[in-house]
């Protein structure tokens, strides 16, 4: 075969550090903007960036020419560098060290594009490590309770 051809949508999760609320509505938008564009640069496509005060969720397609952990690096980095210019507040923001990263059915996209796009009802009801430990459950995750959270 000549022709690589690849089709793998990732939804990545990652929260501030020790969960800190600090995605407040004045940079939310243009956070998610700015993780888009730089999945773009990177050739995976997003498909939808959300999250709530504490974390963030990516859909994105995974490209060919990028192994995850650098798209999380340069996530991360990029966005880390780049909260800390709009002003005092965000001097001290870090993300957690780890991050999830899940791989999607194409028939499930919509699906995880509705619970992406419902964050804020969604954790009225739900703590970010209510909600992390469901997906660790459903996606049969193996992981230590002691580990998880930074």
């Amino acid at each position: 075969m000549g022709q690589s051809l690849v089709k793998n949508y990732i939804h990545l999760i990652f929260s501030t550090k020790h969960r800190m609320p600090l995605i407040q509505p004045r940079v939310e938008a243009e956070l998610h903007q700015y993780l888009g564009g730089i999945c773009n640069n990177l050739e995976c496509i997003p498909i939808i960036v959300g999250g709530y005060t504490d974390h963030i969720h990516v859909l994105c397609l995974l490209s060919k020419k990028i192994a995850l952990i650098k798209l999380m690096e340069e996530l991360k980095s990029h966005s880390s560098k780049w909260i800390k210019t709009k002003g005092d507040d965000y001097a001290s923001f870090y993300w957690q060290e780890g991050y999830g990263a899940f791989s999607i059915n194409p028939s499930e996209v919509d699906t995880v594009v509705t619970y992406i796009s419902n964050q804020k009802e969604h954790h009225q009801h739900k703590t970010f490590q209510e909600e992390y430990r469901a997906f660790l459950k459903k996606y049969r995750v193996p992981y230590d309770e002691r580990y998880v959270w930074d």
